[in-house]
């Protein structure tokens, strides 16, 4: 006689009530994101269909959460917002955030898989400043280390700032840069709106990409890192020997330069705009 498979015997009483705690911290945690992905306010209604959860359900975990001040209601229109107490947290959260340090991965990421120099700058004083640089095993002598400052108007990272992050200063140092080039230099740029034309081009391709300009015998791609609130904040690029790399801004490098910088923006809290 076959004998019947015994039955699995049933979790204990503690594993099963760990289980139920983590579900219900995923299930909030999920209704408090959502209501941030909706802009931070939102019906209970059009919320419940974000999480894919019933109204009911949603509305229990609304009730905890406002319980703890992560979330609000507004008493007219009966709409739920975030609250004071997930507003401290997002604050503290953006007060760590660091474009140098979400840019180490992918400067990393496009060393290797490139195998090309690349670079992350931010704006100081006197312009584009390298902050964090990395080399291939077969580096490119190139005279730039972390401390340099790029060139505001004929480097692909200039460029990418000057053409992305809207600032009186940044117009100022390109206009100066200008009014100090040879003619030689002045020549590479349109005569009739130099400054206009390279913030147009720029904006059009959301990156920078210049072709022995700046340092001869070299070729750089620019693109820009975001903040939550969407202002540059800094300016990843990779450069190389210009015979055997493709500055072109729908190229592989250029691609991947875009991918990286999208991905630093992530980090920082950058929701890209449809």
């Amino acid at each position: 006689m076959t004998k019947a498979p015994e039955a699995s015997p049933a979790p204990p009483a503690a594993t099963r009530e760990r289980r139920q705690r983590v579900q219900s911290a995923e299930t909030g945690m999920a209704v408090l994101k959502g209501l941030a992905h909706l802009g931070g306010r939102s019906s209970l209604t059009a919320l419940a269909a974000h999480v894919g959860e019933s109204p009911a359900k949603v509305h229990r975990y609304l009730a905890s959460l406002m319980e703890e001040g992560l979330v609000l209601q507004d008493a007219a229109s009966q709409h739920y917002y975030l609250g004071t107490e997930a507003i401290q947290i997002g604050l503290a959260a953006m007060r760590q955030a660091d474009p140098i340090r979400a840019a180490e991965p992918c400067l990393i990421r496009l060393r290797e898989s490139l195998e090309v120099t690349c670079f992350v700058a931010v704006m100081g004083n006197k312009g584009p400043t390298i902050v964090r640089f990395e080399e291939p095993g077969l580096p490119v002598t190139v005279n730039v280390r972390a401390g340099s400052v790029m060139s505001m108007l004929w480097s692909a990272t200039g460029r990418a700032f000057l053409g992305l992050l809207d600032e009186s200063r940044v117009l100022a140092l390109a206009e100066q840069e200008l009014a100090e080039a040879t003619p030689e230099m002045r020549a590479t740029l349109d005569a009739a709106d130099p400054i206009g034309r390279l913030r147009r081009e720029v904006q059009q391709a959301r990156c920078a990409s210049v072709r022995d300009t700046y340092l001869r015998g070299i070729s750089a791609v620019a693109a820009p890192v975001y903040d939550y609130a969407g202002r540059v904040c800094a300016v990843l690029t990779a450069l190389g020997a210009t015979g055997g790399f493709d500055p072109a801004i729908d190229g592989e490098i250029a691609r991947a330069v875009r991918r990286e910088a999208d991905a630093a923006s992530a980090l920082l809290g950058h929701t890209p705009t449809a």
